[in-house]
């Protein structure tokens, strides 16, 4: 069968449930990268026997968090922007994961080729991909464990 997903998945990993909030969320992002001794960018989302519902990402939280007009911002020297910034991040605190997480997540197999897993991850920009088994998570590979894999070879 050559390699698979199963040989470069790491079976240690970290779910937020989909009320969990952001402010719960960064704080798990946290504890989850002093416990990996490496930094965490996103978490999946699962319900609680496990089963995917998405995935939440520091990109999706600063979505959230970037006003919609920020591109004319920088002709606005004469506006302080801190009050509503502050604002802004009081309102992020509270909204649940669920509520910004993405639900068109590519999974792959615990026998998904390493070449389709390379494959998929340069053409759709993926950092980290769940890896499923009967509809539950039991893993999840990152590009720098393929990365790092494929060059020791």
């Amino acid at each position: 069968m050559g390699l698979t997903a199963r040989d470069v998945m790491d079976t240690r990993f970290f779910t937020l449930l989909p009320e969990t909030t952001v402010a719960e969320a960064v704080k798990a992002f946290r504890r989850a990268g002093e416990e990996l001794n490496r930094r965490v960018f996103g978490m999946m989302v699962t319900s609680p026997d496990g089963e995917l519902l998405g995935m939440v990402s520091m990109y999706d939280i600063l979505i959230l968090m970037r006003p919609k007009h920020i591109h004319i911002w920088g002709e606005m020297h004469d506006i302080d922007v801190s009050g509503f910034m502050d604002e802004c991040y009081l309102r992020a605190k509270s909204i649940p994961v669920g509520d910004l997480m993405t639900t068109d997540v590519i999974t792959l197999t615990p026998d998904t080729h390493l070449l389709q897993i390379v494959d998929i991850m340069v053409r759709k920009h993926l950092r980290r991909i769940p890896v499923l088994d009967g509809g539950k998570v039991i893993g999840i590979v990152h590009i720098s464990s393929v990365f790092f894999f494929l060059m020791e070879r």
